[in-house]
């Protein structure tokens, strides 16, 4: 990052913390179906304000249902009933969202807040909020909040840091992409501090799967389908539908890891997964080595990412999708 975009995101990381320490309620919403990153760090920030004796309210739209490798983040019992998420809230505060879109029935409630603070670390933020707290220098989501609890002045306490290390190992795949900077591991070493269960996390969030899951993702991996987009980009992609799911008792929710298979074939270059929704809508997840911005190719689909991981959801049928992409790549 620049010196004066260092500058801007200080000023903002001021400006928040002075904004979040003199509400009386303070509202966090992260993305619809989160991931370990917006879990985290949503989490991480309830704990502290909590502990604090701050009122402090989080949670997405939607049933509060998250992938079962995230069960045993502390702070998933404490999540709010959207019913009960406050409609115009004093100070509202969204994390790992790169457009308002993805707060789903939650865009209402940003929309109507008397501040709100955005808090991401995507190159294709919208920059939808009154304070943006968004670097895309950032390994995660979750190391922009642990500079906001320092700002704030607030404490760090276990349940804090084992969210904000479960997010910080989601989107950095365990320090192995690109992504990971001196400063995710500078805070890793901080987290341990607080006696993080490092080997049953890392287990819980990557490793263990159910048999069913298992077999699904054999599945799945058998009718995978590499090909060679116009401009000679090796392109490797497979769809999971509802039927899939339903034949093979297996949750949306327990799929989010499956791309991370599909991306270890030695051939591609972008890997692709696309799941179809409840809704008949597909959710649309794709990797790169690092040659190919996929972020790019999820923008020009309304969604967006990082280079290396980005996504977006769509109406179209798969081969529309498919050949839309390697059209774009």
């Amino acid at each position: 990052m620049s010196d004066s975009g260092f500058d801007t995101v200080e000023q903002d990381l001021a400006k928040a913390a002075a904004l979040i320490a003199g509400a009386e309620q303070v509202a966090l919403a992260c993305h619809v179906v989160p991931d370990g990153d917006a879990l985290g760090s949503m989490l991480a920030l309830h704990h502290v304000l909590r502990a604090d004796g701050r009122c402090s309210v989080a949670g997405f739209a939607g049933p509060q249902v998250v992938g079962p490798h995230y069960r045993e983040l502390p702070g998933l019992d404490a999540l709010a009933d959207p019913a009960d998420f406050p409609d115009a809230p004093e100070v509202m505060i969204t994390f790992d969202c790169g457009s308002i879109e993805r707060l789903g029935d939650f865009e209402k409630q940003a929309r109507a807040a008397g501040e709100l603070v955005v808090i991401d670390h995507h190159v294709s933020n919208t920059r939808f909020g009154s304070i943006h707290l968004v670097d895309p220098a950032a390994a995660a989501s979750t190391v922009v909040v642990a500079r906001l609890i320092d700002a704030i002045g607030l404490p760090l306490n276990r349940d804090a840091a084992i969210c904000l290390y479960a997010g910080l190992v989601c989107d950095t795949g365990r320090f192995q992409y690109d992504s990971t900077t001196t400063e995710a591991f500078d805070l890793a070493r901080r987290l341990l501090d607080f006696d993080v269960p490092v080997a049953r996390l890392n287990r819980m969030l990557f490793e263990e799967h159910r048999l069913d899951y298992l077999r699904l993702v054999g599945d799945v991996l058998g009718r995978a389908e590499l090909v060679t987009g116009a401009t000679g980009t090796p392109f490797i992609w497979a769809a999971i539908s509802q039927a899939d799911l339903t034949r093979g008792h297996v949750l949306l929710e327990e799929t989010e890891g499956l791309i991370d298979f599909l991306r270890q074939a030695r051939e591609a270059e972008v890997s692709c997964v696309l799941k179809e929704a409840p809704d008949g809508s597909l959710r649309v997840s794709l990797r790169s080595l690092g040659a190919v911005d996929v972020s790019a190719v999820a923008q020009g689909h309304g969604g967006g990412g990082h280079r290396f991981a980005a996504g977006f959801t769509t109406s179209d049928p798969v081969p529309v999708v498919v050949e839309r992409i390697l059209q774009a790549l």
